[in-house]
Formats: C-alpha cells, sequence, structure tokens
C-alpha cells in the first residue's frame, strides 16, 4: 500500500531561500518553487530541514531546476481580516533534492559553443 500524500517532480526555485533556526539548533528552509510542467502554472511552498536545509542554500539559486520527493501539507493562511476566510496553502516538506537543470551549468555550456 502506497501513501497518498508522497510527491514526486521538478521545479524551479522562484526566490531566494529564507532560513529559520529553531530553538534546539535544526535549521529550517522555506522555498517558493513552482511546477513548470502544467498549463496553470501552480507555485508551491517547500519546507526544508537539518542537512537538506544546508544544501538548498549552499548550492542551488533561482531559476534552478531540481527534482523533489516529499509529503504534501496544508498550511492554514492566517488573517487579520475576518470578511476573508482562512486561506489554505499547499506546502511540501522535502525528503530528497537532486539537481536537474542548474543555472550555472547552462551559462558554462553557452560559453563552450
Amino acid at each position: 500500500m502506497t501513501d497518498m500524500n508522497y510527491i514526486g517532480g521538478i521545479v524551479r526555485i522562484l526566490e531566494i531561500p529564507k532560513q529559520k533556526i529553531l530553538n534546539n539548533n535544526i535549521s529550517i528552509v522555506k522555498i517558493r518553487v513552482q511546477f513548470p510542467q502544467f498549463k496553470n502554472i501552480q507555485i508551491v511552498n517547500l519546507i526544508f530541514w537539518g542537512n537538506l536545509a544546508r544544501d538548498i542554500l549552499n548550492y542551488y539559486k533561482v531559476n534552478d531546476y531540481i527534482i523533489i520527493e516529499g509529503y504534501l501539507g496544508l498550511a492554514n493562511n492566517q488573517s487579520s481580516d475576518l470578511t476573508i476566510q482562512n486561506l489554505k496553502k499547499v506546502e511540501i516538506t522535502v525528503l530528497k533534492i537532486y539537481p536537474f537543470l542548474l543555472s550555472s551549468n547552462i551559462n558554462q555550456s553557452t560559453k563552450n559553443v
């Protein structure tokens, strides 16, 4: 039997990662990405913990494409305005990450042509 909330896919990094360190010195990084293979572009938040958080800060940049595997979750979007309903945002807690198409590799390959 498989877990229905497990997801894998190729995403493009949209912004610089934001790091937060918890009380017990565990690093968390949040980043916005998009799934470029859909006709209507889906933007989601990724959450990285521990060593993966360090790796995303050190090795990946904006506009890099990465392959991710992780679990889907819904986060409540808290609003101070009572007329707006609480919206839920999709978040993916990433367990594995693989480089797919890095912008630094594209720049180097075009210089060699």
